[in-house]
Formats: structure tokens, C-alpha cells, sequence
């Protein structure tokens, strides 16, 4: 890496550590939430061009008749589109995106990059709730902000709990994830919580900078309080079911325990991959 490369890895990270990250997000989100046409529909024609957003896929092609930037980003697909793998054994994608890293969880801590890892424990918030997890196996989904942005169910489950986890907003590019330690267990997130037939399943939602929010189908949006928020759900979802969606790009972390599921092994770092296509198969 040339010496002007390594300068603005350093500058780039520098700026995030100064701005005031959630102040930025929250006037981000006032913007992609707005429905005056002015402002939503230069927002989202900008948008739209700079990252080559594929309207012929989604239900909704007209890009002005979104009712804010927000109704385009978390924009609905067509039927079909997307098809969930039906072996009933598989564990699917639960977004579109590439995988940022995939396999097991060893003593605790989960893989971020390179000379970089985080603890399973600081991610899930709770010694008792992250106990199944400490050597079993995940995969972190990065959602860019061209892809489709909700997420999925990867297996078939009862949701227990949700733990939102106040935190910092930093990027979760791969800059950021070779640079900032424990990123994935320092920023803002959403911890839901499974039974399922495999035992305990983990989806995290990760924030982001100028994520301008997290929703989940039992929370509704959440409204970032600066506090820890425990509760407890009954909700049984198929695989493949919607769980939550991200007003901007972001990441989903994917928890099992150890023993219950394998990864096949075409998925490395940097894979691609879509919503609903198989990512491993229950042992």
C-alpha cells in the first residue's frame, strides 16, 4: 500500500473519531424521512445515480413516487425476485450484500479483519444471552448502500427477546472494520434472539454512520434512547420471513451455537450474495 493510501485510510478514520456521529445521523434521517417532493425527489434521483440503484427489480420502478427517501431505500421486491432456498435444512442469506467474514466463533471472540477481532459477549450485551454462542459459528453480512435493505430470517424461529445496545455510529466498510477494534461490538445495534430447532440463533443489526435508523417487525423503528433496552417477544417466523429493515447501509451479524450448523464452504470474504440463497446446512 502506497504511503498516500495509508494517509487517507488514517484521515478517514480521524474524521469519524471528530464528528459528532450521532448528531450527523439523526439530521440524515430528519432528511430521508422527509415527504416534501422537492427534497425527497432530488434526494433520491442523486442517490439513485451515484450508485446505479436497479428500480426494474423492486415493486415500486417509479423513483418519484416514493413518498420520502426512506420508503425508496427500504423499497419492497418484486414476488419472486428473490427466491428462499427450500431445502429445509439450510440456512439462508438473511440480505443482499457480500460476506465481511464467515466461520467460527473461537473462545469467545468473532473475527472482524485483519489483527481484528471482538468479543461475542460485548456484541450480544449480555454474559447469559451470548453463553450459546462463545464457540459456535457466524457470518457477518455487509449491506451496501446500492442493496436491498431488509432482513431476513436465515432459519425458522420463535424471537425471545430484542436488546437494543446504544453505541457508537462509526462506517462499517472495510477500512473501518481493519482499523477500529471491536467496531461491531462499539456501534449502535439491535440484538434479536431465537429458539429455534438448532437451539439459539443470534441476527444482530448493526448501525452505522448517518444510518438514520433500525427497525425490526417487533420493535417497530427504534428511537435511540442512550440506554440499554431489554425486551421480551413471542413471535414465530419462518425462514426467509422479514425481520427488520436499515434506513441506510449498514450490517447483519448471524450467531448459532456450536455443533448445529456448518457453512458451505464456497462463502469466503468478500462473497456476494442475495437474500434467501443457501449459506449452510444444519449437521
Amino acid at each position: 500500500m502506497s504511503l498516500t493510501s495509508k494517509l487517507k485510510k488514517q484521515i478517514f478514520i480521524q474524521a469519524q473519531r471528530i464528528v459528532p456521529q450521532q448528531q450527523l445521523s439523526r439530521v440524515v434521517g430528519k432528511v430521508a424521512e422527509s415527504e416534501h417532493p422537492l427534497v425527497k425527489n432530488v434526494v433520491i434521483q442523486a442517490f439513485k445515480a451515484k450508485y446505479g440503484i436497479d428500480l426494474s427489480i423492486a415493486q415500486q420502478t417509479d423513483a418519484l413516487k416514493f413518498k420520502s427517501f426512506n420508503d425508496f431505500f427500504t423499497r419492497a421486491l418484486k414476488d419472486g425476485v428473490r427466491e428462499i432456498d427450500a431445502d429445509p435444512k439450510s440456512v439462508v442469506c438473511p440480505a443482499d450484500g457480500a460476506i465481511s467474514q464467515i466461520g467460527l466463533v473461537k473462545d469467545g471472540d468473532v473475527f472482524q479483519a485483519k489483527g481484528q477481532s471482538f468479543s461475542v459477549e460485548k456484541l450480544i450485551g449480555d454474559p447469559q444471552l451470548a453463553e450459546p454462542f462463545k464457540n459456535g459459528e457466524f457470518a457477518t453480512v455487509y449491506l451496501s448502500p446500492k442493496d436491498y435493505h431488509r432482513v431476513h430470517m436465515p432459519f425458522a424461529g420463535t424471537l425471545t427477546e430484542t436488546l437494543y445496545i446504544p453505541g457508537e455510529l462509526f462506517s462499517v466498510n472495510q477500512t473501518t472494520a481493519e482499523n477500529i477494534p471491536g467496531l461491531f461490538a462499539r456501534n449502535e445495534r439491535m440484538v434479536c434472539l431465537f429458539d429455534t430447532e438448532l437451539g439459539r440463533m443470534a441476527v444482530v443489526l448493526v448501525g452505522a454512520m448517518i444510518v438514520a435508523g433500525i427497525e425490526t417487525v417487533a420493535t417497530g423503528k427504534v428511537k435511540p434512547t442512550g440506554r440499554l433496552e431489554l425486551n421480551h417477544h413471542e413471535m414465530k417466523l419462518e425462514k426467509g420471513a422479514e425481520l427488520g429493515r436499515f434506513y441506510l447501509g449498514s450490517t447483519a451479524i448471524i450467531l448459532f451455537e456450536q455443533d448445529k450448523m456448518v457453512w458451505d464452504a464456497q462463502f469466503k470474504a468478500n462473497s456476494a450474495v442475495v437474500m434467501g440463497e443457501a449459506l449452510g446446512q444444519v449437521i
